[in-house]
Formats: C-alpha cells, structure tokens, sequence
C-alpha cells in the first residue's frame, strides 16, 4: 500500500464522532492558554482564544470530509490548503490585539498566542490529539513559568522612573527629554502635557525605563542632563 492509498483509508476513517472530538479538544486548548492571558486582563481572552482554536479545528476537519468526499470523484483535492489559508489569515486578528502606548509596543504576546493557538486547533483538526495537548501544555508554560523567568533575570537590569515637569518652552524641553532618553538607553512612554494655570507655564509627564547594562547610572545622567535646562521650572521624580 503506497503513501497515497494510507491517507486515503486514514481519512475515511473519519466520523462525526471523531470530528466532535477533535472540537471539544481544540476548545480546551482555546481555555487553557486563554484563561491565563484573560487572568492577566490582556486584550484577548479566553473566549477569543477557544473560537480561534475550535475555527482553526473545524476548517481542518472540513478540508478532510472534502478530501473524502471528492477524491472518488476523481478531483485531487489538497486537504492542507484550507489549513494553510488559517495560518496566514489569523494575522488580522492578532494585529488587533498590538497597541502602541508612546514609544513602547504592547500585546504581542497574546498575538503570537492567537497564532500559535489557531496552529494547534489545526493539529487538533488533523487527529492529531498529542501534539496538540502537548503543544497546548507547552505554550502555557511559556506564558506563565517563562514569564516568572523571564522577571528574575531582568531583575537589576531596568530602572523605571516617573517624571513630572513645569516648564515654560514645551517644544525644547520635549526635544531634550527625546534626544537624552536615546542617549542613555531609555525607552519613553505614557507622555503627556497640558497648559497649567500659570501663565505660560506647561506640565509635562512621561516615563522612563532604563534598559542599558547599567541602568542606574544612565538614570543619573539623564537627570543631571534633563535639570540643566534652563526653562525647566520644576522636576520631579518617582521611581519604581
């Protein structure tokens, strides 16, 4: 019996039964990964993630009863083509999920998840039950173990630091908070001014994370830099 032939009698063998199965276990996969990005109120949760997983499975399992249905007939149908069209196609919605919040990037995390999530309903949709549990097991690892590993060996490496300003030429100031935070490896974000009630005068906050091999000394230096600004009025730091 050649290659094609065994496809041919596994794929037959396919009822609605197994395809029930194979559903409910793409669904568990969607609550597994979903309930920890939900517990972590990130954009996407666990109901988002078990459609991703059960939509992925279902077209997987469509493309198979086709594949079934219309090979006796003599057409040549690919049953990995609609799957195909998944992978790519669930790109929209992870891109949803990514914010910008000033010069940071948020929500990639549970974009990949989305992805990786759609690619494991497929796994689930093909029959293939344990490389779909497994890989169900290891992406929750990732999100959760990982990420307590990840924390610890930042730990020392990072400063973050809140700053709050008055001052009297916006535009200056900004351009120095700019150009100095790129100077001693600091990512700004949460920016924000407005005009206080002194005449002339603008409030300006931002915060900084310092990410160079030596966070607390770039931080001291992007003060000292920032504070010799002569139409700097006030500044004030908290740090986290």
């Amino acid at each position: 019996m050649n290659s094609t032939q065994t496809a041919d009698v596994v794929l037959q063998n396919i009822s609605y039964v197994d395809a029930v199965l194979r559903m409910l276990c793409a669904m568990f996969i969607g609550i597994v990964v979903g309930a920890e990005r939900g517990r972590n109120h990130r954009p996407a949760g666990m109901r988002t993630h078990m459609l991703v997983a059960l939509g992925a499975c279902v077209t997987m399992v469509v493309s198979q009863f086709l594949f079934v249905e219309f090979r006796p007939l003599g057409a040549t149908p690919d049953p990995a083509r609609l799957g195909a069209q998944v992978v790519s196609g669930v790109g929209f919605l992870g891109a949803g999920t990514i914010m910008r919040e000033g010069l940071s990037i948020k929500g990639l995390t549970t974009a990949a998840s989305i992805w990786a999530v759609a690619c494991l309903g497929l796994a689930a949709g093909a029959g293939y039950y344990a490389v779909a549990l497994t890989g169900a097991g290891a992406v929750y690892a990732t999100l959760t173990v990982f990420e307590v590993v990840q924390r610890k060996m930042n730990v020392g490496r990072h400063a973050t630091l809140a700053l709050s300003m008055e001052c009297s030429d916006l535009s200056g100031v900004m351009h120095d908070l700019n150009r100095f935070a790129v100077q001693q490896n600091a990512t700004l974000s949460h920016v924000q001014f407005d005009e206080t009630e002194k005449h002339g005068l603008y409030h300006l906050s931002a915060v900084a994370v310092f990410r160079g091999g030596h966070p607390q000394a770039d931080q001291a230096v992007f003060l000292e830099k920032l504070g010799s600004n002569p139409n700097l009025r006030k500044l004030e730091t908290t740090q986290y």
